[in-house]
């Protein structure tokens, strides 16, 4: 329950945390002084980070936040500026969440890439567009961000035109849904608190060094999700979620004294892939992993590679851990699959459809294999060499089985 709570407020909680307490209490000498260069070192590292971990959205993101943050010094707001200074404002306010909507919903594409090159011709040729309503048709141009779709009393509390007011909702839903969907939460996540901290820069009345930081926080919560998201593929396995090699490598460097690892492994599992098909065998290691991510005793799964996963039980040994991985393989194999659908046999059935023939039921199981680590010298890749040693003579008995 706490790993899935803190998977809701981390990192984008202490962040966002921290925003408010700087602008709550920190003296306006401090907050004009840190306005100075916070942009700047954001936009520094996230340039950098997406250069080298070759994420082109967060590189265009932190150039729409970075205009965005140019125009709120260059042009401050105030209710006697010029008609150019407020189209600049409103059309600035209007482009940037549908901007950052655009570039999180798009694929990586690279930068230097044509279509790379073609994004950043199209955000500068925004630009463009909007020095030109600036210039050549300011009135008509404010007029147009001054429509009024509702009574206009329902806006008092903000200086934002209602065109920019739906940008932002409309960019904020289409995030909401993007993000429901998403297979990679952390980059989505971070996109939709952009855009609810573009908004509250851009509502304020006179936006100052507190709008400034406000951005800047936006596209550091840009940054901190690609480190997060790089973490996970590092260390996370895409398909089934567990851990990966790499996580249980290291937490067997950081244990010492005893503990028990086990090497569990999906029995004929090739022959199921050649015979439904590899969406077919992607949903049984999903499920072996579902069962491995329940186990009891202490133990912490990881995804191992190929059809092959590890349980490690710090802290204990083999036969502590027996009757818990028995249960996990009575558990797998209790588990049926109904082939329908994507699941189906590659070739078709020799019974017609509506024959009223019954549809076919599969039982999964697995082999374990178990070694444990007591008070000695033995590395841990010798302790995960004796579990497959164990692994393979649960396969030689006869499968399905538990062997130490």
């Amino acid at each position: 329950m706490w790993t899935k709570l803190a998977g809701h407020v981390l990192p984008e909680g202490p962040i966002l945390a921290g925003l408010l307490a700087l602008l709550r209490w920190a003296p306006r000498p401090t907050l004009a002084a840190f306005a100075d260069f916070y942009p700047v070192a954001v936009l520094a590292a996230g340039l950098w980070l997406g250069w080298r971990f070759h994420r082109s959205r967060l590189v265009f993101a932190l150039l729409v936040l970075a205009l965005a943050n140019w125009a709120l010094r260059a042009f401050p707001p105030a209710a006697s500026a010029p008609p150019p200074t407020q189209v600049i404002l409103q059309a600035t306010a209007f482009l940037l969440p549908l901007n950052l909507a655009a570039i999180s919903i798009g694929s990586e594409r690279g930068i230097l890439t044509p279509a790379g090159l073609a994004r950043v011709g199209a955000i500068l040729l925004q630009v463009g567009l909007v020095a030109a309503l600036a210039q050549r048709a300011p009135l008509a141009s404010r007029a147009v961000f001054e429509t009024a779709f509702l009574p206009g009393a329902l806006f008092g509390w903000t200086r934002l035109g209602q065109p920019v007011l739906a940008a932002f909702l409309a960019s904020a839903a289409a995030l909401t849904v993007f993000l429901f969907f998403s297979s990679s939460p952390a980059p989505s996540r971070a996109f939709l608190w952009t855009v609810a901290l573009a908004f509250l820069a851009l509502r304020a009345a006179r936006p100052g060094p507190a709008a400034t930081v406000t951005v800047a926080t936006a596209g550091l919560l840009l940054v901190v999700a690609v480190v997060e998201a790089s973490f996970t593929m590092a260390y996370q396995d895409g398909l089934t979620g567990l851990p990966g090699r790499r996580s249980l490598t290291e937490e067997l460097q950081r244990l010492s004294g005893r503990y028990a690892v086990a090497m569990v492994d999906v029995d004929h599992f090739k022959k199921f892939n050649d015979t439904y098909g590899h969406d077919a065998g992607d949903q049984v290691l999903r499920m072996v992993a579902a069962r491995l991510g329940a186990v009891s005793g202490g133990g912490r799964s990881f995804r191992y590679g190929g059809e092959e996963f590890a349980v490690l039980f710090p802290g204990k040994t083999v036969d502590e851990c027996l009757p818990v991985l028995e249960e996990l393989r009575t558990a797998v194999e209790e588990t049926r699959f109904t082939l329908r659908g994507r699941l189906r046999p590659r070739k078709k059935p020799d019974a017609p459809k509506g024959s009223g023939k019954k549809r076919r039921h599969l039982s999964i199981t697995v082999s374990i294999g178990i070694s444990d680590h007591e008070e000695t010298d033995l590395a841990p890749d010798k302790v995960v060499q004796a579990a497959d040693r164990a692994l393979y003579r649960a396969k030689e008995g006869g499968r399905n089985r538990v062997a130490q």
